[in-house]
């Protein structure tokens, strides 16, 4: 096969229709756009959310709210679950990138520990935040947390 010879298929490319190129191509004189009105003239784009003059809806809708930039968005992880993967893999440590490991969580994310569910085992567990009731509850079977 030589690269110099490439060609479309027979009959796939078609030939773009010439407009206003007189009355015998039949897209002479108007070239498809109609009669007069700011859409036949030439350099006309309409903006974004133009609503022919109308007040457009996104003046028309007042504004709402604000979004804090501060934010942190911390994957919520609880202590039921962390039973639960600490009885199938029989684990004494739990942390960011074990949960990572178990599918739990992602790299990037921010985890927190919850107190909903019975822990059990002692743990020790690292994360980058603890719920009051979730540090009470491991820290009463003994276990210790530890906040990157």
């Amino acid at each position: 096969m030589d690269l110099s010879k490439l060609k479309p298929a027979e009959g796939s490319v078609k030939k773009d229709r010439r407009l206003g190129r007189g009355q015998g191509s039949g897209k002479g004189g108007t070239a498809g756009r109609g009669h007069k009105g700011q859409k036949s003239r030439s350099g006309y784009s309409k903006t974004f959310g133009f609503e022919g003059g109308q007040m457009p809806l996104q003046r028309r809708v007042p504004k709402h709210g604000f979004k804090n930039i501060n934010r942190k968005e911390y994957k919520a992880i609880n202590l039921s679950t962390l039973q639960e993967l600490a009885e199938k893999k029989k684990l004494k440590k739990v942390d960011v990138q074990t949960l990572v490991d178990a599918g739990l969580a992602s790299r990037k994310d921010l985890v927190k520990i919850l107190g909903n569910g019975k822990l059990t085992l002692k743990l020790e567990v690292t994360a980058h935040a603890f719920s009051e009731s979730a540090q009470k509850a491991i820290e009463a079977v003994e276990g210790s947390i530890a906040k990157i």
